[in-house]
């Protein structure tokens, strides 16, 4: 199931915010976790399996390691994280090593690669989380199994995000205090805001860089470039909109979950950048692989080292793809090469705020070419290889103009301190995605596929 479908929409969504809310204390999370686990396998009841393991797996594998009030020693914190990742190797990457043996080699293995269950990077980092802080002393073990299942489970975060570590949630889960009215209408606001970023913006800008990308002899160096721009849109208002839902839905049953999006295209290097952008990723990979390795605490050289293992990992996480991996080495050299010789140079820090912004925001985009999986005709196209425009591509970016101007003034323009007729937007833009959804259907989130 998916959030902007007419089934969640209309009837999912409006029957457990109401249930949740009227049901006594003892029955709201053994509610929840049915509704998240009927919400999971909705659309693929196998992979209910997937998660009921994860589920298993790991609150009976931290009380084991655990029993007595022992602590946790390393062979069984490496056995779980083995554990854990097994199924996210199978799944994700097992189609991706044959294939690449199968390059290598010239060789045949038949090997067929299995689908990929939604959300499996999510709820495997999460449960990773939550054994590693065990292990570490920062969390406890938590002994109810519905309790735990429904932080591995919590339908809003659970198939794209945000990743939620255990000991951000352990205090509301446990106290799961009845969500008040203003709490909810605040949440519902904040989904309508998710859903309008997805339904109206990042859908539109999806269909205008499908139309570039389709004939990138036909697009020109004008319709590349424009195509290029509508992807970066597009990721950033699918992502950031189901953050925004997610969150919205979290708080309109009681719960908060972090924040995942800062308003990264303003962003004045990729350093900051990346503190903008999936937040809860790049928290995670901070805690749990940059500082074990030993941060920037051992000199720049072993610094430099720590920033590419981390972000050769971030490109795998992404995706199984030659494209995520260069993606991610792109970045890691990037900010190696910030990191040494411009953010503490002076002359570099003296230029205006505005071309150092626009600078960031044409690396991060390049970067969106390579994570897109395109090649060498989108790189032909972007430098001129096939001259500038055809006719069709001029008149393409006339009609979508418009809707490019807004998104660039929502992504590049100072926040207003005030909405006019803020509690009437809520409805309106429910109102107006149930429209475009009857009109045009709906598409799947980006990241649901990673």
């Amino acid at each position: 199931m998916i959030f902007s479908s007419f089934t969640f929409l209309l009837l999912f969504m409006p029957c457990v915010l109401l249930l949740y809310r009227a049901l006594p204390g003892r029955l709201r999370m053994p509610f929840l976790l049915a509704a998240s686990l009927l919400f999971y396998g909705w659309g693929n009841p196998v992979w209910l399996l997937l998660i009921l393991f994860s589920m298993v797996l790991n609150w009976g594998g931290v009380l084991l390691m655990t029993r007595g009030g022992r602590k946790p020693s390393r062979g069984a914190l490496a056995g779980m994280i083995v554990l854990n990742l097994l199924p996210l190797l199978y799944f994700k990457y097992s189609g991706f090593l044959a294939g690449t043996f199968e390059s290598l080699t010239g060789l045949r293995t038949g090997f067929t690669a299995p689908g990929l269950p939604a959300g499996i990077s999510f709820f495997t980092f999460q449960a990773m989380s939550y054994v590693i802080d065990v292990y570490r002393g920062e969390a406890k073990p938590q002994r109810n199994f519905v309790t735990f299942s429904v932080y591995l489970s919590l339908f809003p975060q659970l198939v794209a995000g945000p990743i939620v570590r255990y000991t951000d949630l352990e205090a509301q889960l446990i106290a799961h205090p009845r969500p008040e009215y203003p709490q909810m209408r605040e949440g519902l606001r904040r989904f309508c805001t998710g859903l309008a970023k997805k339904v109206l913006l990042a859908d539109a800008m999806g269909r205008l860089w499908g139309a570039m990308n389709g004939n990138f002899a036909e697009a020109g160096a004008l319709g590349a470039w424009v195509g290029l721009l509508a992807f970066s849109f597009q990721i950033f208002f699918d992502f950031s909109g189901y953050s925004d839902m997610a969150i919205g839905l979290c708080r309109a049953m009681g719960f908060s979950i972090p924040e995942n999006f800062d308003r990264p295209y303003r962003a004045r290097s990729l350093t900051e950048f990346w503190r903008r952008w999936h937040k809860t990723l790049t928290d995670w990979f901070r805690a749990y692989v940059y500082i074990p390795l030993g941060g920037s605490r051992r000199g720049r050289a072993r610094r430099d080292l720590n920033v590419l293992v981390v972000w050769a990992l971030t490109g795998l996480w992404h995706g199984a793809g030659w494209n995520f991996v260069l993606w991610g080495l792109y970045f890691a050299v990037l900010l190696v090469f910030e990191k040494r010789f411009l953010l503490e140079n002076a002359r570099w820090n003296r230029i205006p705020g505005w071309i150092r912004q626009g600078l960031t925001f044409l690396a991060v985009m390049l970067g969106w070419g390579l994570f897109s999986g395109f090649g060498g005709e989108m790189w032909k196209a972007l430098f001129g290889g096939y001259g500038g425009a055809s006719a069709e591509t001029l008149r393409r970016c006339a009609a979508f103009a418009p809707l490019l101007l807004l998104c660039g003034g929502i992504c590049f323009l100072p926040a207003p301190k005030k909405f006019p007729l803020a509690r009437f937007a809520a409805p309106v833009l429910m109102i107006l995605c149930l429209a475009a959804l009857a009109a045009q259907g709906y598409a799947p989130f980006v990241y649901f596929q990673f």
